[in-house]
């Protein structure tokens, strides 16, 4: 039996740890997003970067302290200490998605910030979450029966009226208003590792495809597809993307088979279109 000891390509490699939603390994997978731009990238050293600094959280938060003392100790040395926030000045740099990025320069956006939280905060035993909060990440730590909900982007703490008026911002003002009447915990359900992996390829993907860039736009679908392979409307985005490239044959492969799951797509008819356009059809 011949072996085969070469070495994955990055995408490969980004296939293998999303293969199962028991052992997705986020902080790995979400490091490995960079191999795209940084092809030299290391994850495991980053995986390393991230050990040394919860070893040195550990050794400021015993782990019998109460778990809010443990969590103001997190507060302290990621948002005070560390010096971690937001990137205010250059919110749309892809550089905030990349991990190793962000490791360095202390700033990024709130879903990067999160992942690199979070996993201090599970190496202080503390239920952290993710939350997939409209219009902007969040995380949470439950507390017996109740919770704390920190942005990660300003490190502050949110009250119930504080992520009411968040939502009301994104919806009309309206005398009824169906967002206000349902429940504030709908809004704070936790975020799988996968959820949280398609936000940060998303958002990826919108600075590629509003400055137009489809070579690094395509490598960002490649991985959407690897981690949600029933989303054919990714496969619809990237057989346009790489028509936009004159990679034809590929382009009518995307565009045949989003054609051919989405049975209920709107924009069928443009699709069959597109796909006429570039020499195919619909089987």
């Amino acid at each position: 039996m011949t072996l085969d000891l070469s070495t994955p390509t990055p995408l490969q490699y980004f296939a293998v740890l999303v293969r199962s939603d028991e052992q997705l390994p986020l902080l790995e997978a979400a490091a490995s997003l960079a191999q795209d731009e940084y092809p030299e990238l290391d994850v495991q050293q980053v995986l390393g970067d991230m050990d040394h600094l919860a070893a040195r959280l550990r050794r400021r938060a015993a782990p019998e302290a109460p778990a809010l003392d443990r969590l103001r100790a997190l507060g302290q040395f990621f948002f005070g200490d560390l010096g971690f926030g937001g990137n205010v000045n250059d919110y749309y740099n892809p550089d905030n998605s990349h991990l190793h990025v962000v490791l360095r320069t202390r700033r990024g956006i709130p879903i990067s910030l999160a992942v690199l939280w979070l996993e201090l905060a599970r190496g202080l035993n503390l239920r952290a979450e993710g939350v997939g909060f409209p219009g902007h990440f969040l995380v949470q730590v439950r507390l017996g029966e109740g919770r704390v909900v920190i942005d990660p982007f300003t490190g502050q703490s949110l009250s119930q009226d504080e992520l009411r008026e968040r939502i009301d911002e994104l919806s009309p003002r309206q005398p009824f208003h169906p967002a206000r009447d349902v429940p504030l915990a709908l809004y704070l359900g936790a975020a799988e590792p996968r959820q949280i992996l398609a936000r940060m390829l998303r958002n990826l993907q919108d600075i590629h495809r509003s400055q137009q860039d489809w070579p690094r736009f395509v490598a960002v679908q490649d991985r959407l597809v690897t981690l949600l392979p029933s989303a054919w409307p990714e496969y619809r985005d990237r057989g346009l993307a790489l028509a936009e490239l004159g990679e034809r044959r590929r382009a009518r492969l995307d565009l045949s088979l989003y054609l051919r799951e989405a049975l209920d797509a709107d924009d069928r008819q443009a699709m069959a279109e597109r796909l006429a356009d570039l020499g195919g059809r619909l089987a």
